[in-house]
């Protein structure tokens, strides 16, 4: 067999890699692949729909409808829209879920039929779900505290302390399927949905799971949330022209545009994927997480923390920097964050750095929160599936300080065998996930 961290050959009764000293356990040779894939987001409310706009470069960034923002500075974001479950629960079940659960559970839906595979002929055990949020229910809770104040206490929903809670989707998405296997709801601001697919695929690498669903869910377009950004004056305020506002790497780029929605993904073997005889997307071949512990908003100006990150999902992979063909970029268009990151790209690949592709999500869709993670991860996926690298838009004035190649306002095909894919969140939170084209 061969050790997950180093890929050397040790032998199956070794506790430990003595070339590395990673420790061996049982599964810890089981290759994790993607087989389904589903989103709800500012460009669609399919994957396909999502992947197909980023692909034209097309902004589904647009002035507020879902509430009158003429009160704040900010007025823009990237809105999900039209948006239906499409009967995937019965309707009792939705009225009891709040909306980030609703985009999440969705998502889930897509990318089990994506992944054509059947909940019932899955071992029950052995099938789990990784979820992550950075609201949460904070709109309901707000609501709430709303018709607490307007009509007393004792009128609040007696569903209050099943909608709001940041587990729920997960819970939603165990009960449809009629999962009993592992469950972990992740937290980490902007790293969430990235961090949700990480440790989903660590489940099944551990020899705990054979198929988990895994991404993020996001609604945070209410007042609260975009006030709380514009007093910081982080968040963009070009509301005349909102399809332009999202600008990362350029020189000119002034703050970041919120966003919502959800992704999800289908992880599992690539033994039961084959066995199944289902289409592979890519393989997750690496996974890294770290944290600055330097600042709760801005990021280590040298990017250390982001680079240690994308190492430790190299070296899992046993990925050369030279291998590297392409990276989505966290970049969310904010002065200081989208130059730590340039830093932290180079510090990692190298002179591989010059020669990658690189791509901002962002640019179009906007900053999706607990969610970007798991729809740039989908993205990224999708890269790999089509061999076509969506583009950066809005990069019109170079940065001196941001001097890689950012794939400007325009997609290209280009031969991806690995890629990569950052989230960078407030607390200092990194992830990288490392995916590649199924190899033999």
């Amino acid at each position: 067999m061969l050790c997950s961290r180093c890929k050397a050959s040790v032998e199956a009764e070794d506790r430990y890699c003595s070339r590395c000293g990673n420790l061996l356990h049982p599964g810890a040779n089981r290759r994790v692949v993607v087989t389904g894939v589903g989103a709800v987001t500012p460009l669609g409310n399919t994957a396909e729909e999502t992947w197909q706009g980023l692909r034209d470069g097309r902004s589904g960034i647009t002035k507020i409808e879902r509430f009158d923002p003429s009160e704040l500075t900010v007025q823009i974001a990237g809105e999900v829209r039209e948006f239906d479950m499409g009967g995937i629960v019965d309707r009792k079940t939705e009225r009891g879920m709040a909306l980030f659960s609703k985009f999440g559970v969705a998502s889930a839906g897509m990318a089990m039929k994506d992944a054509c595979l059947d909940p019932t002929s899955l071992d029950p055990d052995r099938a789990g779900v990784v979820v992550g949020t950075g609201a949460g229910g904070m709109a309901t809770i707000l609501e709430t505290q709303e018709v607490a104040l307007r009509r007393g206490l004792m009128r609040v929903s007696p569903h209050f302390m099943t909608t709001f809670p940041h587990n729920l989707p997960a819970y939603h998405i165990h009960q449809l399927f009629g999962f009993f296997g592992p469950s972990l709801t992740v937290s980490t601001a902007c790293a969430t949905g990235a961090q949700a697919i990480g440790e989903a695929a660590q489940f099944i690498r551990s020899g705990q799971a054979d198929v988990m669903v895994a991404g993020g869910t996001e609604h945070c377009i209410f007042p609260l949330f975009v006030a709380s950004f514009a007093v910081q004056r982080a968040a963009s305020t070009m509301n005349d022209a909102p399809e332009k506002a999202s600008m990362p790497f350029d020189a000119n780029r002034h703050g970041f545009v919120l966003g919502e929605g959800a992704a999800m993904v289908v992880l599992e073997t690539l033994e039961n994927a084959r066995n199944r005889g289902a289409t592979v997307y890519a393989e997750v071949l690496g996974y890294g997480a770290s944290d600055d512990g330097y600042h709760p908003i801005a990021p280590e100006p040298e990017g250390r923390g982001a680079a240690y990150a994308m190492n430790l999902a190299l070296q899992e992979g046993g990925i050369n920097p030279a291998q590297v063909d392409y990276v989505n970029a966290h970049a969310a268009s904010t002065p200081l964050g989208d130059k730590a990151e340039t830093l932290a790209i180079k510090k990692s690949l190298g002179d591989r750095a010059y020669d990658v592709a690189i791509s901002s999500s962002k640019s179009m869709i906007g900053h999706l929160m607990g969610a970007a993670g798991a729809v740039e991860a989908m993205a990224t996926i999708l890269t790999i599936r089509d061999q076509v690298v969506h583009p950066t838009i809005n990069y019109v004035t170079p940065d001196p300080e941001c001097d890689l190649d950012y794939v400007p306002n325009t997609g290209r095909n280009l031969d991806v065998n690995v890629a990569l894919s950052n989230s960078i969140g407030l607390g200092g939170q990194n992830t990288c996930l490392a995916f590649g084209r199924i190899q033999d």
